[in-house]
């Protein structure tokens, strides 16, 4: 296409917009960055005819990708170790923005570094310079881009001093190898001290988002207590990992009887602990609720979570087009204070802060 001659496909162009097809943006964080308010997660993608652990194919999920662009669904979250550190995540997404280059700039890629990948020595992982730098440029071969929109650190290092990690993923953004930084995994504690170096040093480096485990029936895991209201009053946006509670807030585990192998719980040998009487109990409340909204409750769970203080997108990984669909769905989703209020009432539990 020649730009320097109008075109009738973009008459009409907006001069700022919120949305895109469809699906309604946030802020990440302090920042001028906007992401879908549903993303999509991807660390079942992969190749599992190799053995890698994954659940999805790459033919799978090229048509996932596919119908994620068209429903808006343009915030795509990766790390390089998943599928037991064989990077294959970021494989499968990079085959994809390789053919279809043009979608690039729509896409909001994350991905993450720390654990051990591409190497078996103690300088395969962590948080040193050396390692953030070697695992960055790792990741842009696999994703086959040339920048990584936000770069999270997908855990909290101890050994190496912060000055160092956040100088590393300064000189990346410097160098436009990486635009924005976000921190996975991370604690109250961890969270103020990356804070207190930022504000006592040169470095510019700032974190805009944390992702955390966050669902409505658990809240926040035990170990990270806290960090959503931390988020709230910081200006830093939460995004949670495992909305779903690994499936937990689907129609496919409100009867148990039809549940068995190829299902994640069973599979994973946890569904007697995760289905107890009182999860169930709160589950069948919400599917009842969102059933008499015409919701799914996936889509209830979802639309909930985004109304909550600090809360940024919402990341859930999908195995289906049809499960993208259903999820994006839920991001148009705008509940008003009776509905919410209903929610709270299953919800109730102050130690969870849902």
């Amino acid at each position: 296409m020649d730009y320097r001659k109008p075109h009738p496909e973009l008459y009409g162009v907006p001069w700022t917009t919120d949305e895109f097809n469809g699906m309604p943006y946030r802020l990440l964080g302090a920042s001028g960055l906007r992401v879908s308010n549903v993303g999509l997660g991807t660390w079942k993608i992969g190749y599992p005819e190799t053995g890698d652990g994954s659940r999805v194919d790459e033919k799978t999920a090229l048509h996932i990708f596919d119908r994620a662009v068209e429903l808006g669904v343009t915030f795509w979250d990766t790390a390089n170790r998943y599928n037991n550190a064989s990077g294959n995540s970021e494989r499968v997404i990079g085959t994809w923005l390789k053919s279809n280059p043009d979608q690039r700039r729509n896409i909001v890629l994350a991905t993450k570094v720390f654990g051990g990948m591409d190497g078996f020595t103690p300088n395969h992982s962590r948080l040193s310079r050396g390692n953030i730098l070697d695992s960055v440029y790792a990741s842009l071969k696999r994703l086959q881009v040339d920048h990584i929109d936000l770069l999270y650190f997908h855990s909290f290092d101890p050994d190496t001093p912060v000055e160092e990690s956040l100088s590393a993923v300064e000189d990346l953004i410097r160098q436009d190898l990486v635009r924005y930084f976000g921190v996975s995994n991370f604690t109250v504690d961890q969270l103020s001290l990356y804070r207190a170096v930022e504000n006592e040093t040169s470095i510019r480096c700032r974190v805009i988002a944390v992702q955390n485990q966050f669902d409505i029936l658990h809240g926040e895991s035990d170990s990270y207590q806290g960090v959503l209201e931390y988020a709230a009053h910081t200006g830093i946006s939460f995004v949670a990992w495992s909305p779903l509670a690994r499936g937990l807030l689907t129609e496919k585990y409100l009867d148990l009887s039809k549940v068995g192998p190829g299902d994640r719980l069973y599979d994973e040998g946890t569904l007697e602990k995760d289905t107890s009487k009182p999860v169930m109990e709160k589950l069948h409340k919400l599917a009842s609720l969102a059933h008499e909204w015409g919701l799914k409750l996936n889509q209830l769970a979802i639309a909930y979570m985004l109304t909550l203080p600090g809360m940024g997108p919402i990341i859930a990984s999908v195995s289906s087009v049809q499960q993208v669909e259903s999820n994006a769905a839920a991001g148009k989703i705008a509940l008003n204070d009776e509905q919410k209020r209903r929610i709270r009432e299953v919800l109730i539990n102050e130690d969870k802060g849902v």
